[in-house]
């Protein structure tokens, strides 16, 4: 119940549903709650609930990142700077990103900027010229997803060297034309990225299904199952 409240964007439901569970509520609730506000910017209701879910898991950088994120959007950056700092005071690292593809009957791993595989000049290029045609339909890069102090250049290359998107680029070059992919990533897929997917699927005409650490992702011609809420 709390998830379909939060789909609704009634978030003040959710949180009243919240409190009145006979038992106190898991890090899987909070974290939903937490994540429905990112997406309709409730951000005094996303700072509690990044507070609960920090407290019941103070090492994991989930709610650190979902909270970063939130005050970039609001454009709030001392405050997103003093979650960077807070990190660091408690050690909190954000874990690799690394998703996966299956071609062929082998499995194919990729890290963020991953330049190990055999065919990494191959998939780079590919990926530049993904770049390209993504610039030419609109796309603009969202560097508010790298949480990292560096050029906005760097960051737009940041993005476009995530996990994810070097699993697609090798896929579209190791697939004949119209082979759907299938790809999993062990983090949520983030915001600049389904963005960015979402167009490949028109300019490629490719079906793309992500298993990230939130849900499935089914992105075709240019929209995602998930509605743009995950």
């Amino acid at each position: 119940m709390v998830d379909l409240y939060s789909r609704a964007g009634k978030l003040e439901e959710a949180m009243s549903l919240i409190k009145e569970m006979p038992f106190p509520a898991s890090a899987t609730v909070w974290r939903t709650l937490l994540g429905a506000c990112r997406l309709h910017r409730n951000v005094e209701l996303g700072e509690l609930a990044a507070e609960k879910l920090m407290s019941l898991e103070p090492s994991h950088s989930a709610a650190y990142v979902l909270l970063s994120n939130m005050y970039a959007a609001a454009g709030r950056w001392a405050e997103r700077a003093k979650i960077r700092k807070l990190m660091d005071a408690r050690k909190v690292k954000k874990e690799a990103g690394c998703s996966w593809i299956q071609i062929k009957n082998k499995v194919h791993s990729f890290l963020a900027s991953d330049r190990s595989h055999p065919m990494s000049d191959k998939i780079y290029s590919k990926l530049e010229d993904i770049t390209i045609r993504l610039k030419e339909k609109g796309y603009q890069p969202n560097t508010d997803y790298v949480l990292h102090h560096t050029e906005e250049e760097h960051k737009e290359v940041m993005l476009a060297q995530h996990s994810e998107r070097l699993a697609i680029a090798f896929g579209l070059i190791a697939t004949p034309h119209g082979t759907p992919l299938q790809i999993a990533k062990n983090l949520r897929v983030c915001g600049d990225c389904h963005t960015a997917i979402k167009l490949i699927t028109e300019i490629e005409q490719r079906e793309i299904v992500i298993r990230d650490s939130s849900r499935f992702h089914h992105f075709n011609r240019g929209s995602c199952s998930c509605g743009d809420y995950w």
